[in-house]
């Protein structure tokens, strides 16, 4: 109010145009003034009235202050607000993906599942010698078994292990078919007993210890392996061609082979020196060869001999015997050389 006034006293001693100068100044901004001069004489309320409307977007008149910068302090709180987020979770979380790695392993690793220190050769060996007393039942041998067997038992035990002294068994031949450990110091010894025209299989529990070990409960007559079927399969197109000029090749190779003929050998072979034999078997005759399609320079081919045994009967007739091998075979400057030899792996069907 009071420049107001003084605007008005300035006005009258000066003429007009100071007053509107100073109107100007106080009522908006020097611009204002300058840009919008009111003419001498003119009316003050045309003035007024153009600078009420300028300035009706904000109380000067002018843009807001803060609208060129004030949206990135909201952007800069968000992105702080997340990077706390992430911090305080992943800082919660870490203490429990330690656990789960020491319990389970991290999900891509593959866990190596621990093996079990039980001995089972060891097992296997004390096993079989307590078979073969233990499968022995004669009356006439009893005490002797008892005595046999005490060794093999927990201290304390006496008597036969169960068997009521009546009765005979007599086994040709025992074998381990197999162990199981249960844990460190417990497992099962599987043997297969051979009587007469029969397969037993026996279970022998044994519990070793520092070196120690002993049959800690009575064994279990278990049925013994079935008879499996293997599959038909055949060896599906045969090459007659090839088996035919085979058949002269390997009538060449077998004898060699019997009498572990090198030089002979080396004629007929090709890559690893094949050694033979060593005349334990005479050679008889090649009964089939077998010889599916496939590549013209090698194939793997089914063989089938007839050996010779060693001794004769008192009529001086040898023993035969059929036997049938696995051959792999190449084909060099149009001749073909035994590569390999092994037990045939799959069945011919013959």
């Amino acid at each position: 109010m009071a420049r107001r006034a003084l605007a008005r006293d300035q006005a009258v001693g000066h003429g007009t145009g100071t007053a509107v100068h100073e109107d100007a100044v106080v009522g908006g901004s020097p611009l204002d003034a300058l840009d919008d001069p009111v003419p001498a004489g003119g009316s003050r309320k045309g003035r007024a009235g153009r600078s009420g409307r300028s300035g009706r977007g904000g109380g000067g008149g002018g843009r807001w202050a803060g609208s060129g910068g004030r949206w990135w302090i909201w952007v800069g709180r968000a992105v702080l607000w997340a990077l706390i987020i992430v911090i305080v979770v992943n800082g919660v979380r870490a203490p429990f993906d330690r656990l789960t790695a020491e319990d389970g392993g991290s999900p891509g690793t593959s866990v190596e599942p621990r093996r079990s220190a039980f001995p089972t050769g060891a097992a296997s060996a004390f096993a079989l010698q307590f078979g073969n007393v233990y499968l022995h039942l004669d009356p006439q041998t009893g005490p002797d078994r008892a005595r046999r067997l005490e060794p093999f038992l927990p201290e304390g035990t006496v008597g036969q292990f169960g068997w009521n002294e009546t009765g005979t068994l007599q086994i040709d031949s025992v074998h381990v078919a197999g162990v199981e450990a249960r844990d460190d110091t417990n497992g099962i010894v599987t043997l297969l007993a051979r009587s007469g025209d029969r397969w037993l299989s026996l279970a022998v529990p044994v519990y070793a210890k520092d070196g120690a070990m002993v049959v800690s409960a009575r064994p279990a007559f278990l049925p013994p392996p079935g008879r499996a079927r293997p599959p038909q399969t055949g060896v599906g197109e045969r090459d007659t061609p090839l088996e035919t000029e085979l058949s002269s090749v390997l009538g060449g190779f077998f004898p060699a082979y019997a009498a572990s003929d090198i030089p002979s050998l080396t004629r007929f072979t090709d890559g690893a020196a094949i050694t033979g034999l060593g005349r334990s078997l005479t050679f008889d005759g090649l009964l089939e060869v077998v010889a599916p399609r496939g590549p013209a320079d090698r194939r793997t081919v089914t063989v089938t001999v007839t050996w010779a045994l060693p001794g004769s009967n008192g009529a001086g007739q040898e023993a035969k015997l059929e036997q049938t091998y696995e051959l792999t075979v190449v084909k060099k400057d149009g001749t073909w050389y035994v590569r390999s030899i092994q037990g045939a792996g799959r069945p011919t069907g013959s």
